[in-house]
């Protein structure tokens, strides 16, 4: 077996997790063909599946590379637990992991190739979604999120100001950049953080098919307006992290990267309180982002019933 290839760890968050899931998980970690791997696990305090259980089921599954697994003191919620995992995990490259994915048996080793062969800072793929039975859902995150679109290349930063294409379970990240974004902002999910971090100063690579079976079902984190049920909801769970997650970038990028956004957001947030003239600015602006203008226009100005039914088609991905 080849050995001089460099070290990569996989991070491994842990919380709550569904045992045949988090089998499946830990079995296809184990048949990864890259030859030196390294996994760290840190479970998150999980309440209702004992630590002494989920270090069984990892010490049983993985037999083919070395591991450590601990448990938090606090419940720290998962960036906190990746940024431990960052801090405290060696080698020269990271990849993230969840808990409830099957990654295909070349997951690392494609993403290791594709970073190396273009020297970028960090290499992320497709995934075939998949539903709580493991059925194949759609070949491609794109079939159900037609907005998701891979972008490769330098000068990317600008775009992860408005949205985040880089899915963390197929990130693969040079370890010195992980380690120098640490802390992680609470206002952006790691692997949004990170894909944003990296591409101020490095370029982004992807490998254009699907790497990992990911998992879809009403625990999720992420997705498309995940937990939007009325418009202050949308206010205070999409409007208003973008406010803040703008408030990261200004301190990372220059003025003039963030001056639009800026605007932008200005013109959302006078829309969403419904003041004189606001239509005619946020219109204005609508290149920026058209699908979120054309919404805000629109649906922020529909009776609740109808609003509820508009963010529906949008994360049933039919608008």
């Amino acid at each position: 077996m080849e050995t001089d290839k460099p070290l990569i760890s996989i991070l491994m968050a842990v919380y709550e997790p569904r045992m045949d899931w988090l089998r499946e998980q830990l079995d296809s970690l184990n048949r990864q063909t890259y030859p030196n791997l390294r996994l760290y696990i840190r479970d998150d305090c999980s309440r209702t599946v004992p630590y002494e259980v989920i270090a069984a089921m990892v010490s049983e599954r993985i037999t083919a590379i070395p591991f450590t697994i601990v448990r938090n003191e606090n419940n720290l919620g998962s960036n906190g637990t990746f940024e431990l995992l960052t801090n405290e995990a060696e080698g020269s490259f990271f990849a993230f992991c969840d808990q409830d994915d099957i990654w295909l048996e070349d997951r690392v080793e494609s993403c290791y190739e594709r970073l190396y062969k273009l020297n970028a800072g960090l290499c992320c793929s497709d995934v075939m979604p998949i539903d709580e039975n493991g059925e194949i859902i759609a070949d491609s995150i794109t079939a159900i999120r037609p907005r998701h679109i891979f972008k490769e290349g330098d000068g990317l930063a600008k775009e992860f100001i408005y949205r985040n294409f880089v899915i963390g379970c197929t990130m693969l990240i040079k370890s010195d950049i992980a380690k120098k974004a640490v802390p992680f902002p609470k206002s952006l999910v790691h692997d949004h953080y990170l894909a944003f971090f990296t591409a101020i100063d490095n370029s982004i690579a992807v490998v254009n098919r699907p790497l990992v079976r990911y998992r879809q079902h009403k625990n999720n984190q992420t997705g498309v307006l995940v937990n939007i049920n009325s418009k202050r909801d949308y206010i205070e769970k999409h409007l208003m992290p973008f406010a803040e997650r703008l408030e990261v970038c200004e301190k990372l990028l220059d003025y003039e990267d963030t001056k639009e956004a800026k605007s932008w957001l200005d013109a959302r947030l006078k829309n969403a309180r419904h003041e004189a003239g606001c239509i005619r600015e946020l219109w204005k602006l609508r290149n920026i982002n058209k699908s979120t203008t054309l919404f805000e226009l629109i649906a922020l100005r529909l009776p609740e019933p109808l609003f509820r039914l508009a963010v529906r088609f949008v994360q049933s991905g039919r608008i």
